[in-house]
């Protein structure tokens, strides 16, 4: 063990190693500082917080605290059509964020309303054209064990997307 004494800080380092933070860069310091690893928390589990019905009209967006580290503002974006749902259950929300973290983190909740993709007809037909194309070259296909899971993959690819 040595000590370094020339540097800003005389810390006792043992044969190279050194504390964690000092491998953090400084901008993560920040935002560790500032609890920004909470709504990383609350973006990893939104649907266990909340529940499936409001996690799928409107997601967190971001998170707003004053200097104290109290009183944070939680930005959801909300889906259009969806607003009186998810105003009426802000405080529900609120509740279910400030158990899960233990101690009041949330006070308020504002909503940004956004308008939700629409797919149009046209992609669908060109996916219905890709579709065809695809199984016209997995009938090329000698290997029976690769056709079929090429197959697999490509409906389990499509089962997903739509």
């Amino acid at each position: 063990m040595h000590n370094k004494k020339y540097n800003n800080k005389t810390s006792n380092f043992i044969q190279g190693l050194r504390p964690f933070s000092n491998s953090i860069p400084r901008g993560l310091k920040k935002i560790f500082k500032k609890r920004g690893y909470n709504f990383s928390h609350i973006i990893d589990n939104w649907t266990k917080m909340v529940g499936k019905d409001i996690s799928d009209a409107c997601y967190p967006n971001s998170v707003k605290i004053d200097k104290d580290m109290n009183n944070g503002t939680l930005i959801l974006s909300v889906i259009h059509g969806k607003e009186l749902e998810v105003e009426y259950s802000k405080m529900q929300i609120i509740d279910k964020i400030n158990s899960f973290f233990g101690y009041n983190y949330i006070v308020q909740i504002k909503l940004k309303i956004i308008n939700k993709k629409i797919i149009k007809k046209e992609n669908s037909k060109k996916v219905k054209i890709m579709n065809k194309k695809i199984d016209n070259k997995l009938g090329s296909l000698q290997d029976p064990a690769l056709k079929d899971g090429l197959s697999k993959l490509i409906r389990a690819f499509n089962e997903k997307n739509n």
